[in-house]
Formats: structure tokens, C-alpha cells, sequence
């Protein structure tokens, strides 16, 4: 039995996207997106949906799709990652919290999207579903599969939800 820590990696933005050709433009769909480190077997690869409506818009165009090289199912599932609220970072150096006082939330903070908005929602999940079921804590596959078995199917190809939207009620109440 392996003992370890618990990764979860941003699936990556290689999802697809507008091509213009000699002014003739279409979409494309990149399969097999997903990279290093994202594709490691033992991670937990999350891919982007919106945030509201899963159900209806399914897996973000961004968001990067498997299988991967080798044929492996990622990402494994997806989470909330378009238009997220994120701290909006400044690279001023005489930047502090008083001089942050009294600002408006257009200047403190930004909306993001992208896998790696999508990848902090579920290591929230798992921290949650962890300091509830303690037990489970040095046990990274264990935990993998339990996420895996009680996701939400959002009924959109595999390689592009993994095993769809984590539900953390299921999972403590069916473990």
C-alpha cells in the first residue's frame, strides 16, 4: 500500500480554438492536449467547466482534452473555471495593505479563467473531504477513487469531463 500526497494539477488551456487561415476562420478541437505533468497516471488532472451552468455548457473551449499519449482517460474531472474572482496581483513594490484600504473590488480583484482557477475548487474539495475523513489522510489513491466514483456525469464525451463534476455530499455521505 503507497502512502503520499495528494496531487491535483490544472489539466492545461490547449483545449481548442479559433484558427484564421487566409481569412477563412473555424474552430478546432485539439485532442490529446493534455501534457506533462497533468498526464502522470497518480495525479488528479482537473479540467475547466463554467461555473453556474455545467449541465448546460459543459467542458470550457479552453480546457485541455485527452486521452492522453498512451490512451489513459484525462482529465480526470472538472471544476468551475470561467470568470473566477482571483486577487489581482501588482508587482509594485511599495504596494501595501494601506495603501489597498479603501479601493473598490474592480481594483483588488479580477475575474481569471483557465484550468488553474478550475484545479484550486477541487484541492478545496479534497482538503474539505479530508479533514471530515481523517482516515483517509496518506492515502492519495484511495482518495483519487473515491473523488472519481462520486462525480456528477455533466453527459459530455469523456475526454473532455473525466468523470465529471466532484460532488462532495456523495462523497462523505457514501464513504
Amino acid at each position: 500500500m503507497r502512502q503520499g500526497v495528494l496531487v491535483v494539477l490544472a489539466a492545461g488551456n490547449e483545449g481548442s480554438g479559433d484558427i484564421v487561415v487566409d481569412g477563412f476562420s473555424s474552430t478546432r478541437s485539439f485532442d490529446l492536449s493534455i501534457g506533462d505533468p497533468a498526464n502522470l497516471e497518480e495525479a488528479i488532472a482537473v479540467g475547466s467547466v463554467h461555473p453556474t451552468l455545467p449541465h448546460r455548457y459543459g467542458t470550457s473551449y479552453f480546457s485541455s482534452r485527452g486521452p492522453t499519449a498512451d490512451g489513459r482517460l484525462k482529465p480526470d474531472v472538472v471544476g468551475p473555471g470561467e470568470r473566477i474572482l482571483s486577487c489581482r496581483s501588482s508587482s509594485d513594490p511599495n504596494r501595501s495593505a494601506e495603501r489597498d484600504r479603501g479601493k473598490g473590488v474592480d481594483e483588488l480583484y479580477i475575474a481569471l479563467s483557465g484550468t488553474s482557477m478550475a484545479a484550486p475548487h477541487i484541492s478545496g474539495l479534497l482538503a474539505a473531504f479530508l479533514s471530515v475523513r481523517s482516515e483517509f489522510i496518506g492515502y492519495p489513491d484511495r482518495v483519487k477513487q473515491i473523488l472519481l466514483d462520486h462525480c456528477t456525469d455533466l453527459k459530455r464525451d469523456r475526454y473532455h469531463q473525466g468523470a465529471g463534476l466532484p460532488n462532495l455530499s456523495k462523497m462523505l455521505l457514501e464513504t
